[in-house]
């Protein structure tokens, strides 16, 4: 067993060395552990700034490309085994072989931040991000000073993690996988008082064989909730609703349906914001559409749990600013919005589409995807991706990212993607890379028109690329 007795700060106090360090979540926590006095490395293939950086401010040594001899001598310092991180890397292959101490990033959260503290773990297929960075916000607002890591930068946070004094952790809760040897959903491992479960459908089809086993995963989360913590769930989700049966912790159903013990009502849409009741009382959201209603939601039930007053969360709620890469405009050109998202699976294209149509009323929507997640890169949404992009008035498709990692059979037929939205009558079209892309869609593009990139990568900085030609 890893040496977690030993004092922090002091010369006993275990080392650490993470092994993926530049990851986003890795980077952080490994900061954190460096302001708690523990002495920390890192190696990464990948080590550039912004990362970089600032880990290099935090006193972090760090290593370019894995080597063995990357590793600190001591025999108790602990590696922190990075998720991407698979065998036949030079520096967990000797680990292994010397035996050597080693634990996963949830595992170190666990061990070393989460024990003495009320952990609210957000969960769902679907608006993680969003939903954690209003709750985190909403403690903020009220005073409590919550500690936080959250996969996105929310505006307000200006950072994804951070440590601070207050008595709450909110932990954007994902269903991957957690490491090379513990194949459990990383949410497992946060010791969740409070479990928030916005929606479940199919996705990482690269993991999970169908919609049952992804289930199975959430239902392992539910039997840890402790008696005197809380579950919230979407009560217009059979999917969710079906994996807290047999719950032993305190259930509330959030939603807007009639049976909801704490119902959604009377929401509006407007472009600049909506407007939506929620115990007895009127919130206003400076967000568009149903789907961000329902993260909200979500947020204000925790966070009333935890007895913050309604007035305050009505306050609060009024001065979140969103997160980067949610529905964030990137800028205009032209007279052309561009918008990015992180929007991958269809079900969250579909409903980022209908909020920017509130958002932009009287607008032309242009949706740019590109396939790069796991389960996008499949053909598991062969019919389902066209339904969701032909939310929009017109649709450019790139070629699956990493194309040869994906057999053929397997694959995404993305011409097939593009043949079906264009038989709805609307213009579609197939483009192999991000240069080929501007060149069909700048001719196209005009006045009052929305250009929104859907892609969980950078998407070659498709961005500013499209802002500079419609510029020139």
């Amino acid at each position: 067993m890893v040496p977690f007795s030993k004092q922090v700060g002091s010369e006993t106090a275990p080392r650490f060395h993470f092994l993926g360090i530049c990851g986003t979540a890795m980077g952080a926590v490994a900061a954190m552990l460096e302001e708690n006095g523990f002495k920390v490395s890192g190696s990464d293939d990948n080590v550039y700034p912004p990362m970089s950086t600032f880990l290099e401010e935090k006193g972090i040594v760090l290593s370019s490309g894995y080597r063995p001899e990357n590793i600190p001598s001591d025999p108790e310092c602990i590696l922190v085994v990075g998720n991407t991180i698979k065998r036949g890397n030079p520096e967990l292959e000797v680990a292994l072989e010397q035996k050597r101490p080693y634990l996963s990033l949830p595992e170190t959260l666990k061990y070393f931040f989460l024990q003495k503290t009320h952990n609210l773990v957000v969960t769902g297929t679907h608006g993680k991000t969003t939903t954690s960075s209003l709750l985190t916000w909403l403690l903020q607002y009220a005073g409590e000073n919550p500690s936080y890591l959250i996969g996105g930068i929310p505006h307000n946070l200006g950072q994804g993690c951070k440590q601070q004094s207050g008595k709450h952790w909110v932990l954007e809760g994902d269903e991957y996988d957690t490491s090379f040897f513990d194949k459990r959903s990383k949410f497992l491992h946060y010791l969740p008082e409070l479990v928030i479960i916005n929606n479940i459908e199919f996705d990482h089809a690269d993991i999970y064989e169908n919609l049952e086993a992804i289930q199975l995963s959430f239902r392992r989360l539910v039997n840890i909730v402790p008696r005197n913590g809380l579950i919230l769930v979407n009560a217009d989700d059979p999917n969710s609703l079906a994996v807290i049966k047999q719950a032993l912790a305190p259930i509330v159903e959030v939603g807007f349906s009639p049976n909801s013990g704490t119902r959604i009502e009377d929401p509006a849409y407007f472009p600049d914001h909506s407007e939506f009741t929620l115990f007895h009382r009127r919130f206003t959201l400076p967000m568009s559409g149903e789907f961000n209603v329902r993260n909200a939601a979500m947020a204000l039930a925790a966070a009333h749990f935890y007895n913050i007053p309604l007035d305050v969360l009505a306050a609060g709620l009024k001065e979140f600013r969103g997160v980067k890469r949610r529905q964030e405009v990137r800028g205009e050109a032209r007279g052309v919005t561009v918008i990015d998202d992180f929007g991958h699976h269809p079900t969250a294209i579909r409903e980022t589409l209908a909020g920017l149509r509130h958002k932009y009323p009287g607008y032309r929507l242009w949706a740019v995807f590109e396939p790069r997640s796991n389960t996008t890169r499949r053909s598991v949404f062969q019919l389902s991706l066209p339904e969701a992009l032909s939310g929009a008035d017109g649709v450019v498709v790139a070629q699956v990212a990493a194309l040869e990692q994906i057999p053929a059979d397997q694959r995404l037929d993305t011409e097939r993607v593009v043949r079906d939205i264009a038989a709805k009558g609307i213009p579609a079209y197939y483009e192999a890379d991000v240069a080929a892309i501007i060149l069909r869609l700048v001719p196209l593009l005009q006045k009052k028109d929305v250009a929104v990139v859907f892609s969980n990568g950078g998407f070659g900085g498709i961005h500013d690329k499209l802002l500079k030609a419609l510029t020139a």
